[in-house]
């Protein structure tokens, strides 16, 4: 489906949800949509105004102090002060028996930092879960391993590509912003925690270099320190068979912390390890990074994500081109839609300014309260899944007319009746930190599926409308067709989910973030059964597809068929250029539509949404 932060689509069975949309963002789920990112925001901005109350309560008490420091010092610089007199005598007694205990017993200093903590409590309940910065830490790997980024540029708020020895830079955000030994530390530490000890050992050293570099400065806000960054990479080192390092970094921990006897006897183990095996002294370990998603296309996927793979130039085809649309519909007689024909098999067509600026804002307004972690069909479950990273809401047209207007004008291009019940509601998603859906099929593979026990029959189609920008990464991917279609604003597609034997997989390439609005009409979108159990009624359904204007006269042909995966989408976007913006896009045919977004902590890119239908 759509893009990512882009990195997203879902199931879309169920209607809008009752009751108060605020309990539609839970604790834990920061993370997945850049929307919720932001709100943190203010929650944050009502911590400093404690913390400015605590430190004007603090100064206040430390002039005082300070002028009691100075009243008292000054009578000591005089030598000559005599305590003969009875006033100066008195004033020594009274301060030593009862001043000096009011001021080190004082309870100001106690008032205040329990006023700081009252109002932290209050807070409490709406900050991030300690899940979200798991998820948080998870998408700056992914970032890094799909666009092939530099740990240490990360640190320093750099985000180039390595690759050998050329360095590209793929952003370039408007405020440089770098990580502290603390930061990088807590990224490794998640890791670590997983058993990736291949994302573990980059994160450490970076956090290890940094902690010796500050070493002897106390910062109130870290949690760890440079021996328990120390302590953490030595054993990763020494899990990735790599005990010549381990027992380096063990020894390096001693001189820190002499009495800690745990270190010790591993740097006593680590020893008789080498001396049992000397090899072991010059050999380098080579950890493989883990395929966590499991994909036998992973390879691919990435590579479109960095480039548009073989998306050919309109100039070298003529039979790519751009042409007004008006589908033979008197609603598009005196506003055609901007047609863009960008790929052939499988049939990709773009239609340009789709909708506007203040429609793609109010979209996001409606859907924004709504917003719930995006779930995959796990048999008769729906679930969340590391593999779907996003947030998505589901829109009634009868919440506002506005919607009511979409439907007609996507109805009016299409030909297709995009009323419940022969679609399902509209769907927005807002991709978050790394968004991105890996590569999935729209449409129900299962005959369990709820949309067969709904009785709407299966997909066939998929109409997308791409909400915002992203200002890097992000793409749609076909993988077995090699090629990528980048995020463009505003712009409406759709994909042809299955017809008779044909089926598209598609895949969200890793995305900064974005919003994108979505629908899936259903197989009984003619004024047909919409179980579409009659096979006669099936191969009409095919017949008027194929008729439709909007569907490319090449042949459908079937891509190869990749593991079938659960749910319907997954996957973001990655940086790339659009043919321009307020886009709309149409494809049909094989190929494994592929997206990934990814948004490290909106380091790669804004706020990003998209609507989609399907049916």
């Amino acid at each position: 489906m759509g893009p990512a932060a882009g990195l997203v689509a879902l199931l879309a069975v169920l209607a809008l949800r009752a009751g108060d949309p605020s309990g539609a963002a839970a604790r834990g789920d920061t993370f997945s949509a850049l929307t919720s990112v932001a709100r943190a925001l203010a929650p944050e901005r009502r911590l400093l105004g404690l913390l400015r109350r605590y430190l004007r309560g603090e100064e206040a008490r430390l002039r005082d102090l300070t002028r009691f420091y100075d009243k008292v010092l000054s009578l000591h610089e005089d030598s000559a002060t005599p305590v003969s007199n009875p006033l100066l005598a008195f004033t020594l007694i009274k301060r030593l028996q009862s001043d000096w205990r009011n001021v080190v017993h004082s309870l100001e200093a106690s008032e205040n930092i329990r006023a700081l903590k009252d109002g932290y409590e209050k807070v409490e309940q709406d900050l991030p879960a300690f899940e979200d910065v798991e998820g948080a830490a998870r998408a700056l790997m992914r970032l890094q391993d799909v666009y092939m980024l530099n740990v240490k540029g990360l640190a320093r708020g750099v985000f180039q590509r390595v690759a050998g020895s050329a360095v590209t830079d793929l952003y370039s955000p408007r405020r440089l912003f770098s990580l502290t030994a603390d930061d990088c530390f807590q990224v490794g530490k998640v890791a670590y925690d997983m058993g990736d000890y291949y994302h573990a050992i980059p994160w450490l050293e970076e956090a290890v270099s940094l902690f010796r570099g500050s070493y002897g400065e106390w910062k109130t806000e870290d949690e760890a320190s440079l021996e328990d960054a120390l302590d953490h990479l030595a054993f990763a080192y020494f899990q990735a068979g790599n005990v010549s390092c381990a027992l380096s970094l063990s020894r390096e921990f001693l001189l820190y912390s002499p009495d800690n006897k745990r270190m010790a006897r591993n740097v006593l183990k680590y020893e008789k390890l080498l001396a049992e095996s000397p090899n072991q002294v010059v050999a380098e370990a080579v950890i493989q990074r883990p395929n966590v998603p499991h994909l036998q296309t992973r390879d691919t996927y990435e590579g479109l994500c960095q480039t548009l793979g073989s998306q050919p130039i309109h100039y070298q085809i003529p039979s790519l081109y751009c042409s007004y649309e008006t589908n033979s519909s008197p609603y598009l007689l005196l506003q055609p839609i901007r047609k863009e024909v960008i790929h052939l098999e499988p049939y990709v067509v773009l239609y340009h300014d789709f909708v506007s600026d203040m429609e793609a804002q109010k979209i996001r307004g409606l859907a924004e309260p709504w917003l719930q972690r995006s779930v995959v069909a796990s048999g008769e479950k729906q679930l969340p899944v590391e593999y779907r990273i996003s947030k998505s809401a589901w829109l009634k047209d009868t919440v506002d007319p506005l919607l009511v207007n979409l439907d007609h004008r996507i109805g009016a291009l299409t030909g297709l009746d995009v009323q419940p019940p022969y679609a399902e509601y509209l769907q927005v998603v807002n991709y978050g930190i790394g968004g991105h859906y890996e590569p999935h099929f729209d449409h129900a593979t299962s005959p369990t599926s709820p949309l067969y026990r709904m009785k709407s029959g299966n997909r066939v189609a998929t109409f997308m409308i791409y909400l915002s920008s992203v200002e890097a990464g992000g793409a749609t991917a076909f993988i077995y067709a090699n090629f990528s279609v980048p995020v463009v604003k505003h712009c409406f597609g759709g994909i042809c989910i299955g017809v008779v034997k044909g089926m598209v997989t598609h895949f969200m390439l890793v995305v900064l973030s974005w919003w994108e609005i979505s629908g899936w009409p259903t197989s009984g979108y003619m004024s047909m059964d919409r179980n579409s159990a009659d096979p006669a009624a099936q191969a009409l359904k095919t017949k008027m597809l194929a008729e439709r204007s909007w569907w490319s006269p090449v042949t459908f042909q079937k891509s190869q068929k990749p593991k079938a995966c659960l749910g319907e989408e997954k996957g973001e976007l990655p940086s790339g250029r659009g043919p321009c913006q307020h886009c709309l896009f149409l494809t049909k045919g094989g190929g494994l539509y592929q997206g990934i977004s990814e948004n490290s902590s909106q380091t790669i890119s804004q706020s990003r949404w998209a609507i989609q239908r399907r049916g």
